[in-house]
């Protein structure tokens, strides 16, 4: 047995040693022939139920009003085939463990399953920048470094560059984003926790910026969050400053109840976040939104699932009432595709804590949107199955994460986050922000009533 001294000493020499590229140059040369400009297969399957990427999607949709509405680029499509309890076993290879016990847990619960469109797209920049970073990024101590304005590793060699690429992934520069957020009771009841408005900034994405200038601060993503409802929570509101170094993360909440600031002591993990009146954790915003250090990460490898893809279907209802169903989104207007993705499990590291010290990713080659999670407890029961949808901007272009949520397969409880439905307004492009609308002094200023 090695004496816990030397273990310590290995653990602190590992961590001292040089950090290494993600690939070769001639591993990058692939990004310009066989492989996607962001590190995705080129080519369909061999039956053709994925075809070749070919762009993505840039075309003008019918119905898109800029700052306004979206419509559906597949409107008039028809399922393929549907997905229920009753035939889920023909179709389990294609199907995570959450969506399996979804289909048990609720009958009615069904996956009606369209065409693969391969909708992937980003600015040439993106790219370009992309390509860079194939041989440029660094992944040491768990921390992402050098890269800038693109995905950090491209051609992933770990499970911990497969989350990277997540947080990091294409979903534009900056945008505000008007929404309704609910609490699903063990009994169906939807509870509204959140109606409100907030910006969101990614300085990792300033199309003029540097890899230098942006590891000044390393601040890669920024929110704010202004509550104008349910009326308990009126004037709420939250900012948040994402850091590629976790341990600078910041976040600060505005109470009006007391008229002041507060800044959170633990933006992380699974502490609960305020932006969901505490239903879920800040890990588990958008599938994932946490702390690389806290496990360890396997990469289990690539397989073709299906995954909600290309919603725009659920943003076509014009109140959220249409798209709930009782701990998920009504199956009427979900979209799944059958689509490659990267597979990742996460496992609690020694000497660390959380509630689910167990995790498995599923994140999509094309994008890098991580789009479906489950999560096991610490008795090893399937807790919780995570889910986000995306949909079609072609004036990003993109294809982003909008909705988000969880089902909480032990309680029968779950949690819809950023429906549009109701809104005129669904993830609106906007010009770059000022730094200062992201401070406590300017939130203070907002979330007052």
């Amino acid at each position: 047995m090695i004496p816990r001294s030397n273990i310590a000493l290995l653990a602190a020499l590992l961590a001292a040693l040089p950090a290494v590229a993600a690939v070769t140059a001639e591993e990058a040369a692939k990004l310009k022939s066989e492989l996607t400009p962001f590190g995705a297969e080129k080519a369909g399957n061999k039956n053709g139920s994925i075809p070749a990427w070919t762009g993505g999607y840039t075309t003008p949709i019918a119905g898109d009003k800029a700052g306004g509405r979206r419509g559906d680029p597949f409107k008039d499509e028809k399922p393929l085939f549907v997905v229920t309890a009753k035939n889920a076993d023909q179709y389990a290879s294609a199907l995570s463990d959450g969506t399996k016990a979804m289909l048990k847990k609720y009958p009615e619960y069904r996956l009606d399953v369209y065409q693969t469109h391969r909708t992937a797209a980003a600015p040439q920049w993106v790219y370009d920048n992309t390509f860079k970073n194939a041989t440029r990024a660094k992944l040491n101590a768990d921390v992402s470094s050098g890269a800038y304005g693109g995905i950090p590793f491209p051609i992933p060699k770990s499970g911990a560059e497969v989350m990277w690429n997540h947080m990091l992934r294409w979903r534009g520069t900056s945008w505000q984003f008007n929404v309704n957020q609910y609490q699903i009771t063990s009994d169906g009841k939807a509870v509204l926790t959140t109606s409100g408005i907030g910006d969101q900034q990614m300085p990792y994405y300033m199309q003029d910026g540097t890899p230098e200038q942006f590891a000044k601060s390393n601040e890669f993503w920024l929110l704010r969050l202004i509550n104008s409802g349910p009326p308990i929570r009126a004037g709420e509101a939250i900012v948040g400053r994402t850091n590629i170094d976790p341990s600078k993360d910041q976040a600060w909440v505005y109470l009006t109840g007391q008229r002041r600031v507060r800044k959170l002591p633990n933006p992380c993990c699974d502490t609960p976040t305020p932006s969901t009146a505490g239903v879920m954790s800040f890990d588990e915003i958008e599938t994932w939104n946490g702390r690389t250090d806290h496990f360890d990460w396997k990469l289990i490898g690539k397989q073709e699932m299906l995954i909600p893809y290309n919603g725009n279907k659920l943003l076509q209802p014009k109140t959220d009432a249409e798209v709930m169903g009782k701990a998920y989104l009504n199956p009427d207007h979900v979209r799944w595709e059958r689509h490659r993705v990267w597979v990742v499990e996460a496992s609690l590291r020694a000497g660390q804590r959380h509630q689910a010290p167990k995790s498995r990713y599923y994140c999509d080659e094309d994008t890098w949107n991580c789009v479906l999670g489950d999560r096991w407890d610490a008795n090893g029961q399937l807790w919780k199955t995570l889910w986000s949808q995306t949909f079609v901007a072609p004036d990003l272009p993109g294809t982003v994460i909008g909705a988000f949520g969880f089902a909480d397969l032990i309680s029968g409880t779950g949690f819809f986050g950023n429906l549009y439905n109701a809104k005129a307004a669904q993830y609106a492009l906007k010009p770059r922000y000022q730094d200062s609308v992201f401070t406590p002094d300017a939130m203070a200023g907002e979330g007052a009533r």
